[in-house]
């Protein structure tokens, strides 16, 4: 898979992951109070039914039974912004446009709202907010009348890391767009993506999760491996770490030309596929695909390996 295919394979992902940032409590370890599962510090009173359809997703991987929390959370938790950034991006992986403009504008409207209160997490979802109306743009007119809305994007991410440049927060998001762009751009170097994100951003269950994409499309698949690992030892549910893990022992398996480790990648892709009620129809497909091409790539070694006993 080329540089340029990774990076239009990955723009889904992204948005599905990066900007619905279902960041749940995932270790215990964060104020309950607060409902906030960036931080173990000033944390910020996000709100118990958003931090519930968080978990309902990137602990369960559950994108399918989330939306009755998600209309109590826009109901009664109707001034934070995250709860529109999930909204238009679960519509996003529907590919329902309208409903995408519609929340990226609402997404907007309360990160403006809340600007001056909270300047980190105010600019924060403003860059949020125009990168999912962007993200409507390009689909409706094409990439050159996004090129404004990301001009918005970066202005407003500068705007929060003025005010707190080490927020878990502001990391996580920055940084699965850094490692997008680290990773996927020729002549690049992700190693400071990559340090800055582990060591800033939070909760370790989404950071484990994008070092280990990273170092997947990097092609470092021990260190991919590593990482998946430690994503799935705090979300050991989540189909689409599962996905993730059987991507990555896929790769090494082609590489080796090692049956056992493709034969252990169809049974992650299918521990995946057992939970596909779960998860978008981008993904399920891709899933799908991947099963195919992986139990193709297992009868070719058999066959020449066939062919090398009889000759």
């Amino acid at each position: 898979m080329n540089k340029l295919t990774r990076l239009i394979n990955y723009k889904k992902a992204y948005l599905a992951t990066a900007l619905l940032i279902g960041m749940g409590c995932i270790s215990g370890n964060y104020p309950i109070l607060a409902a906030d599962p960036f931080r173990t510090e000033n944390a910020r009173e996000i709100g118990e039914h958003t931090e519930s359809a968080f978990k309902i997703i990137f602990l369960q991987g559950n994108y399918k039974t989330v939306a009755q929390e998600l209309t109590l959370a826009e109901s009664k938790e109707a001034n934070e912004p995250l709860v529109y950034a999930m909204q238009a991006s679960l519509a996003y992986t529907e590919e329902d446009w309208e409903t995408l403009k519609k929340y990226a504008l609402k997404t907007l409207e309360k990160a403006q709202a809340l600007q001056n209160l909270d300047p980190v997490r105010g600019n924060l979802y403003l860059a949020v907010g125009h990168f999912l109306d962007g993200a409507y743009i390009y689909e409706k007119e094409g990439p050159v009348g996004a090129i404004n809305k990301l001009q918005l994007v970066f202005k407003f991410l500068d705007a929060a890391e003025a005010n707190d440049p080490n927020d878990p927060e502001l990391n996580l998001i920055k940084g699965y767009m850094d490692l997008l762009l680290a990773v996927n751009l020729p002549f690049s170097s992700p190693e400071q993506a990559i340090a800055r994100f582990e060591k800033f951003a939070a909760p370790n269950y989404l950071v484990d999760r994008g070092l280990a994409v990273a170092y997947r499309d990097l092609d470092q698949y021990d260190q991919a491996l590593k990482f998946v690992n430690q994503a799935l030892s705090l979300a050991p549910e989540n189909p689409e770490l599962f996905y993730l893990k059987g991507q990555i022992l896929r790769k090494i398996g082609k590489n080796k030309e090692d049956i056992s480790v493709l034969k252990d990648a169809w049974n992650h892709f299918n521990h995946a596929n057992s939970k596909s009620a779960q998860l978008p129809k981008f993904v399920t497909e891709s899933l799908g695909r991947e099963m195919r091409q992986t139990q193709e790539k297992i009868a070719e070694i058999q066959a020449n390996t066939a062919n090398k006993t009889k000759n």
